[in-house]
């Protein structure tokens, strides 16, 4: 329906007369003069019962046109004259063209789609991706966008912008939350290059004020078959870096570390290594200034003097604070041993309570 619209606007700005499209039910749906929109042509019946291809009539001619998806269609000009069919032909053959090019890439969307989703034969592939034009054996790798603030239309307006001039590229909505960018990757086998464009759709949709979508990146495969593959990994990171860096809007498959060793793991075992580690009510006796203090002690490398620089504290101050930890838990983070320990129990904590905030299903073990 747009998209008529569209090409009726368009083609409005050359015409010296009205022009519109009717539907099956007689209702005018898209006209160069806006104030005709949803009034009812009492032609209708009339254009249906006659085998004319041009039909005059109340001072109009009209043409039907049957394109595959849209049902019959009744293209309509002012005027009864020459110029009058002249004109309704054109704009027959320019949105017959539209429509069927829209019908196409429609086609090849959905074909991408149940690549994505394997819901094609795997033998059927190489087939069908030769009748929608598209390269087989091209490397390509997958991205994954979500878009929290579910405003898909200027999401998906956005970066046609940005691959606007990309032919071996596809932007492909799975739902109004969800995206997939298909991306080329014949040129270079260095994954970082993608994460690179990764960060400028990024930047590109800060912009815009879509600052909201985060991107999970997937490995570069061989095959279109194989673009499955990497759209599993992809949504796996999205998944396993919205559990253990929820602040991050950037996430690699092959980067997930811990995260996904963890992701894998039953719920059971997990509440089972914590029950080891924790004693009852221990890691909900520390105070957020505590843990605050572990978590900068963590990302200092156990490195003191840098941890109590960082923040603004006597190193007394961070012995002091330590040794509370100590006596909490059990474990001694200057030690290599226990501050593992501690660093993989909290992570284990956290993947649990997001997979109850989530309603997370059982990890599926194909990686």
């Amino acid at each position: 329906m747009n998209r008529i619209k569209k090409n009726m606007e368009d083609l409005g700005q050359f015409l010296d007369r009205t022009a519109g499209v009717i539907n099956d039910e007689g209702i005018i749906i898209a006209c160069t003069n806006t104030e005709m929109l949803d009034v009812e042509d009492t032609n209708i019946s009339t254009i249906f019962s006659s085998d004319e291809p041009i039909i005059k009539t109340d001072n109009k001619s009209y043409k039907l046109l049957e394109i595959n998806g849209y049902g019959p269609l009744v293209v309509y000009v002012e005027g009864i004259d020459k110029t009058s069919v002249t004109y309704l032909e054109l704009i027959s053959c320019c949105l017959t063209a539209s429509l069927k090019e829209a019908n196409d890439l429609q086609l090849k969307e959905t074909f991408l789609k149940n690549v994505l989703l394997e819901n094609e034969l795997p033998g059927d592939i190489s087939l069908k991706s030769r009748e929608f034009d598209i390269s087989y054996s091209t490397p390509r790798l997958v991205l994954v966008l979500k878009n929290q603030a579910s405003d898909s239309l200027r999401l998906t307006a956005s970066l046609n912008r940005i691959f606007a001039d990309s032919k071996n590229e596809y932007i492909l909505p799975l739902d109004e939350n969800t995206l997939v960018i298909l991306l080329d990757a014949s040129e270079s086998s260095d994954l970082a290059t993608y994460e690179e464009a990764a960060k400028k759709i990024l930047t590109r949709l800060l912009t815009d004020d879509l600052i909201s979508a985060r991107i999970g990146i997937g490995l570069i495969v061989d095959t279109l078959k194989d673009t499955a593959k990497s759209y599993r990994e992809a949504s796996l990171a999205l998944t396993v870096g919205n559990i253990f860096e929820p602040s991050s809007y950037l996430m690699r498959y092959d980067r997930l570390g811990l995260g996904r060793l963890i992701y894998q793991l039953p719920p059971t075992l997990c509440q089972m290594f914590l029950q080891e580690v924790f004693k009852p009510g221990a890691y909900e006796a520390l105070d957020r200034e505590t843990l605050t203090t572990i978590y900068k002690f963590f990302e200092n490398n156990l490195n003191g003097s840098e941890t109590s620089r960082q923040l603004f504290v006597h190193r007394n101050t961070l012995v002091y604070r330590l040794d509370k930890v100590q006596k909490i838990t059990g474990l001694d983070l200057r030690n290599f041993d226990d501050a593992v320990l501690f660093k993989l129990a909290s992570m284990v904590r956290r993947y649990l309570e997001r997979r109850d905030n989530l309603k997370l299903n059982e990890p599926d073990h194909w990686w």
